[in-house]
């Protein structure tokens, strides 16, 4: 086991795990030798942390904007990294926002908010300016909403991740042409890289930097 990041450690070659407060699981998961282990085949940004440390600079004081956040689960493995930071967690789903809420009565860092995220303007009230937004919505216009939330909250210079889905966006074209098309789209950032996802067909990760 080794440390990769401030509070999460690769155990063996495929596994990742994060320091709870508490030893209970909270989703079904192991706990091995008092950490969570975090599976790269249930999570996509867990996947993308064992090719790319994504999360350098932002644990674990920074500010995160999680965009289609379900039901917490991998909220609640940044909430164990972020451990002086804080995540804004958007969910359109009032069934996936019950257990965020859940969630949030048993970690003070995570903030849930119940809005679509194709709307940023809607949370305004609630989100402030962030270091990272990671995104994983199965809505069409992915791009559109990265680029659209990143005006608005995205501090410059600060890094945005796009979990594109290609099914969601079309469901007969090459995931190869879709993946190109839709990081054409993105507005207002400057695309660093694409990571190909083990575990996770038809999906891959974009990483960008806002420009301004």
């Amino acid at each position: 086991m080794r440390e990769i990041l401030p509070g999460l450690y690769i155990l063996r070659k495929d596994r990742l795990a994060t320091r709870s407060p508490s030893q209970e699981p909270l989703y079904g998961e192991q706990i091995v030798d008092g950490l969570r282990v975090w599976d790269p085949r249930r999570s996509k940004l867990a996947s993308l942390l064992l090719r790319h440390h994504c999360l350098e600079g932002v644990v674990p004081s920074g500010k995160v904007l999680y965009l289609g956040a379900a039901n917490g689960a991998t909220v609640s493995y940044l909430s164990d990294i972020l451990t002086d930071g804080l995540i804004y967690a958007v969910e359109i789903s009032p069934r996936a926002m019950r257990d965020l809420l859940h969630l949030a009565e048993r970690r003070e860092n995570v903030i849930p908010v119940l809005g679509d995220a194709a709307r940023p303007e809607t949370y305004r009230r609630i989100v402030e300016p962030v270091d990272l937004i990671y995104q994983d919505v199965a809505q069409r216009n992915q791009a559109e909403i990265a680029s659209r939330n990143a005006a608005i909250y995205l501090k410059p210079n600060s890094l945005m991740v796009v979990m594109i889905k290609a099914m969601s966006i079309d469901s007969t074209a090459r995931a190869a042409d879709i993946f190109d098309e839709e990081i054409k789209r993105l507005r207002g950032v400057e695309v660093l890289r694409r990571v190909d996802l083990p575990h996770h067909r038809d999906h891959i990760a974009v990483i960008a930097r806002k420009v301004r």
